[in-house]
């Protein structure tokens, strides 16, 4: 395991770059302590075994298995008229949206 103590200056003007802050607007020896500090946390918690996977503990799920893109046929329009009575020329008759209180 390496042990990191200290960023360096390359590393930070990254950070300060990826974050939106200047360095003008922040005080750089503050932030670099800050940030060896959360290293430091890090590099404690990598310590501790971690193999156990946390998804174990819940069931597996059918969400992430997709259909299979194949075409099949869609409805006979003698099929489609049967959905409504308001069916007329290949188009479903629908209330008026347009007009008053719209």
């Amino acid at each position: 395991m390496a042990t990191h103590t200290s960023i360096d200056e390359t590393t930070l003007g990254n950070l300060l770059e990826l974050s939106r802050l200047s360095a003008d607007s922040t005080n750089l020896t503050i932030l670099k302590k800050q940030v060896d500090e959360i290293i430091g946390y890090f590099e404690v918690l990598s310590k501790y075994d971690d193999s156990e996977n946390p998804y174990d503990a819940y069931p597996t799920t059918e969400a992430d298995k997709l259909r299979e893109d194949e075409i099949v046929a869609g409805l006979a329009m003698s099929d489609v008229k049967k959905v409504s009575k308001d069916f007329m020329d290949g188009y479903f008759q629908v209330p008026k949206v347009l007009g008053e209180g719209a």
